[in-house]
Formats: C-alpha cells, sequence, structure tokens
C-alpha cells in the first residue's frame, strides 16, 4: 500500500471520527479501538476533529480502514436505516457470545475488528478462510 498523503489521512481522520462519535464512543474508548500510540494525548482528539490527521502509524492505518470497510458494511446491510447501523453496533449479539460489536472491537483489539467485519461482510469472511481461487 502507498504512503497516504496528508490531505487523504486529514478525511480519513474526519470521517473515522464522525463514525467514532456517531457510535457514542468516549474519547479513551477511541483512542484504544485505533491503538493510537502513547504520545498521542486525549487532547489531541479536538484537534482530529478539525485539521490534524491521525498520527502516520501502521496500526492506526490499518484500523481506519477496518472501521470504515464496517461502517460501509453496515450502510449496505441498513441502505435506508441510518439509525439501525449505530443500534447493530450497540445491540447485544448472539454471535458475539452475547456482548456487543463495540465490546467485542474494545475487548478483543484488532481480532475484535476482524470479527465484526467478518460477520457483516461475508466476501472478508470468505477471504479469510483462504478460498480464494
Amino acid at each position: 500500500m502507498q504512503p497516504l498523503t496528508d490531505d487523504e489521512r486529514l478525511l480519513l481522520t474526519r470521517d473515522t471520527m464522525h463514525l467514532l462519535d456517531d457510535w457514542g464512543l468516549q474519547t479513551r474508548e477511541m483512542m484504544a479501538v485505533l491503538d493510537m500510540p502513547e504520545t498521542v494525548k486525549v487532547r489531541s482528539f479536538g484537534r482530529f476533529r478539525d485539521d490534524t490527521p491521525f498520527p502516520d502509524e501502521p496500526q492506526v492505518i490499518k484500523r481506519i480502514h477496518y472501521l470504515l470497510r464496517i461502517a460501509d458494511a453496515l450502510r449496505t446491510t441498513y441502505p435506508t436505516n441510518p439509525q439501525m447501523r449505530n443500534r447493530w453496533m450497540r445491540q447485544a449479539n448472539r454471535r458475539f457470545g452475547r456482548r456487543t460489536p463495540l465490546a467485542t472491537i474494545l475487548e478483543g483489539g484488532e481480532s475484535g475488528l476482524i470479527a465484526v467485519l467478518a460477520q457483516l461482510d461475508c466476501t472478508y469472511a470468505w477471504d479469510l478462510t483462504g478460498s480464494k481461487g
């Protein structure tokens, strides 16, 4: 994957912050979901909503891509009901041991993101099985 420009990172940052705000995450939860480096402080998140891109760290960029794929899969699953997308993230799900998808992400880190994405996107789950032609 090619490195992102500052403008591309800023766009991804704004989209991601909007998504995490819609899901109702607190700043410390956002930091955990994104696996922010220890150098990033809670007070930085106000700037991320405005004019500062997330750090150019591979683990942060990777998690942003997972989050945006989850958001895209939710848009596909609930095309006419945006409120249901946020509700699905906060509703207990038997596939996650009666935990919410958000709890699965927060507790599982990257593997939680992968589990939620695989649940929503059957093509991603298919790719995980190694069933590519």
